[in-house]
Formats: structure tokens, C-alpha cells, sequence
């Protein structure tokens, strides 16, 4: 489990592909320490395991299934990405719940800047559309960011200063596919509600 809040940014350094799944290779610059083997990180939001300790850095495996659903087989060396290691006991929650299981592949249509405050809409891809909510939460590659416009077929998200300095977000441009994570309980709620079926009068 994780937060959306960023604990650093890492490089691509290299993206193997094996058959229908692929070694990724990623300098991964952690203050905390190194990564150990087997530990989950999320990088640009989806949930990885460390297969391998490398200089500097990890080796992770990617499946067919992350390949297809994130943006992960675009990666090309020197790409930055967004780290986050996963939660333990003792650490403080500021973002949301995010599991690092990405949802769909959105696009950025825009990203504008005025007086100091940026603000980035995203396209998001038809199924998850109906999880996002105004003023609700969502991941942006792996970003805890808050819903501060809804309309039929995207969302903008006000970004802080701090939020550009701290992720790969400023690397990013209009025509960018990005990882999207819905919310925990929208998530869920929707799916209580599909399984229950239409309303039916008495």
C-alpha cells in the first residue's frame, strides 16, 4: 500500500524485453537506503518487487498484464520516474489510499501555467470515468493529486510548486500518456453497485 506522495524521483536505465514481459533496470536515488530484495516500489504508480539488487539501484520484472495496462513498455532509457516505497506501520498517511494496481492509461491535454499555479487536465480512458469524482482523489504516475474539475471526458488537477519540484510532473507535456489509479473506494463502491444490479421498483 502506498500514498501518492513521492519519495523520489529515479532514471530508467535500461527496459529488457522477454518474450511478452520485460527486466526493467532503474537508478533509484532513496535517502532512506537502498531497496531490498523483494521490497514493493511503486514506480510512476504501478507496484513493483525488487528482483535484483543493482548499483545504485534495482532490477524489477515487469509482467504481460503491467505491460498492457500502464505505460511501462514506453519507458526508454533516462526517462524519470516517480518512486515510492511502500507503507510500513509506523509511517504518517498524507496522501490517499493507493494500491499501485493502475486502473488505465490516461492522456495530458494540457498543462498551463498562471500567476504561480499550474494546472494540468487530463483525457482519462472511458472505464474510469465514472470513478473519478470532483474534489475526490486520484494517481497520476503514481502522484496523489485532487480532482478540482470534472468534465464528460476528462479532469484537471490544481499542482503545487513543491509537487513539480518533487516528481517528474514538469517532465511532462501535452500528448503524454500517464498511469491513472482511481480511488480505493470508488473503486470498490462501483463494483458493489454493478453487482447488485438496476434498482428495481416495487
Amino acid at each position: 500500500m502506498f500514498t501518492g506522495l513521492i519519495q523520489s524521483v529515479g532514471t530508467v536505465v535500461s527496459l529488457a524485453k522477454r518474450g511478452g514481459a520485460a527486466r526493467l533496470s532503474l537508478r533509484a536515488p532513496f535517502t532512506d537506503g537502498p531497496a531490498s530484495l523483494g521490497e514493493s516500489v511503486a514506480v510512476n504508480g504501478a507496484c513493483l518487487t525488487v528482483a535484483r539488487i543493482a548499483e545504485g539501484g534495482f532490477e524489477a520484472d515487469l509482467s504481460a498484464e503491467t505491460l498492457a495496462r500502464t505505460t511501462a513498455g514506453t519507458w526508454r532509457r533516462g526517462r524519470k520516474v516517480n518512486l515510492e516505497r511502500a507503507l510500513t506501520a509506523a509511517d504518517r498517511f498524507g496522501g490517499h489510499l493507493v494500491q499501485g494496481h493502475v486502473d488505465g492509461v490516461g492522456k495530458i491535454v494540457s498543462f498551463s501555467e498562471a500567476r504561480g499555479q499550474w494546472t494540468l487536465r487530463v483525457e482519462a480512458p472511458p472505464g474510469l470515468r465514472p470513478l473519478i469524482a470532483e474534489k475526490g482523489s486520484i494517481a497520476l504516475d503514481g502522484v496523489s493529486l485532487t480532482v478540482s474539475s470534472l468534465g464528460r471526458t476528462w479532469f484537471e488537477a490544481a499542482i503545487i510548486p513543491h509537487t513539480l519540484a518533487a516528481t517528474n510532473l514538469a517532465d511532462r507535456r501535452p500528448g503524454d500518456p500517464v498511469n491513472l489509479e482511481a480511488d480505493l473506494l470508488a473503486r470498490y463502491l462501483a463494483r458493489l453497485l454493478n453487482a447488485r444490479g438496476p434498482a428495481r421498483g416495487r
